[in-house]
């Protein structure tokens, strides 16, 4: 009788998993606002050429998709993520903390991070040491010495004698967008880098490096707009004195209205992001829940149409929204361990 009743409750606990499982019936997609015009065009024509829903496809932003993506197992969260960073540690542990201990981790391309202004405006060109010195919270002090001070400057004239006298108003996402991550990590300290003094501190001391580097003014220069890269570019339009901060699909969806200023000489384009030529360019991520496949229809299939050559290839449907490809070979690779459902074992 006790086998019976521990049996019993078994195929409940089982029965009631896979209904719950059964009350959704498409694929639910958070994460990154960069990632999500691509992953929105893979669900649409995932979604009329099988038999399976069109995914929902939700922009979160990448630290806010992690959140309720590394929530739990279970239809109340989600299956996937999409991400403009890879997944940091202190993520990666809180998943596994919640049950969510197998993920499949894709690298689907890159992208360039754009800072722009109107077509109206005169095209900026800009240094990273430029965008520190405009938008970072401590500057080193104008007056000399190896010492920081709240951040003075009020135009880019006055951070450098060639800019324009034009006021400092600069449009970004907040804290929870991996867009805002990549323009501290690549941008910002590789402006801060060029002072020797702040540099030293990455060996002696990490934290006040990140602190440095890391944190943004809070004056107005730099103004939160939200993860809605496009609501951006209607603002820059609006207001050609201001500069916004962007992935290149934007822009180059927006061609029309908006400008790419050079970074340190040089402009994103296809071809620069690819090879590495423009200095502020990241790789873009999606991850999926193993536990979810089988359960949610059309996971496997999803996966399949990402990372077939003709979305993600040279000459693929994504290319035309502005996705950088990977190399062949890359690909090639990513695409035998996404089928094989390899989970990420460490970072």
């Amino acid at each position: 009788m006790k086998k019976l009743l521990v049996w019993t409750f078994a195929a409940a606990t089982t029965m009631a998993a896979s209904s719950a499982f059964a009350a959704r019936d498409s694929i639910s997609i958070v994460g990154s606002s960069t990632v999500f015009p691509f992953s929105k065009v893979v669900a649409e024509r995932f979604g009329r050429a099988t038999k399976f829903k069109s995914p929902t496809v939700e922009s979160t932003g990448t630290g806010g998709g992690f959140k309720q993506f590394c929530g739990g197992v279970g239809v109340n969260f989600p299956d996937m993520s999409n991400a403009s960073r890879r997944i940091k540690q202190a993520e990666l542990d809180n998943c596994k903390a919640n049950g969510v201990t197998d993920i499949v981790e894709v690298l689907i391309g890159y992208d360039g991070i754009v800072i722009a202004n109107s077509v109206k405006a005169k095209q900026m060109k800009l240094s990273r040491k430029d965008l520190f010195l405009a938008l970072a919270k401590k500057v080193p002090n104008p007056s000399g010495g190896d010492t920081l001070v709240d951040n003075p400057y009020k135009t880019w004239k006055d951070v450098n004698p060639t800019l324009p006298a034009i006021k400092i108003e600069v449009l970004g996402p907040p804290p929870t967008s991996g867009t805002r991550d990549a323009f501290v990590e690549l941008a910002m300290e590789g402006g801060c880098s060029q002072f020797s003094f702040i540099k030293a501190y990455k060996s002696s001391d990490k934290n006040r490096f990140k602190e440095v580097c890391h944190i943004l003014r809070e004056d107005g220069a730099f103004i939160e707009a939200g993860e809605n890269d496009n609501l951006i570019v209607q603002k820059l339009n609006a207001n050609p004195n201001a500069l916004g901060i962007f992935g290149f699909s934007f822009l180059d969806q927006n061609a029309d209205k908006v400008q790419a200023s050079y970074v340190d000489g040089s402009l994103p384009t296809f071809d620069t992001i690819a090879d590495g030529a423009y200095p502020v360019s990241r790789p873009l991520y999606f991850y999926v829940k193993k536990a979810h496949i089988g359960l949610i229809p059309g996971i496997e299939q999803f996966l399949a149409e990402f990372t077939s050559e003709k979305a993600w290839g040279d000459e693929g449907y994504l290319s035309e929204k502005g996705l950088i490809p990977l190399d062949e070979d890359r690909r090639a690779t990513i695409a035998k361990r996404v089928k094989a459902l390899d989970s990420l074992k460490s970072l």
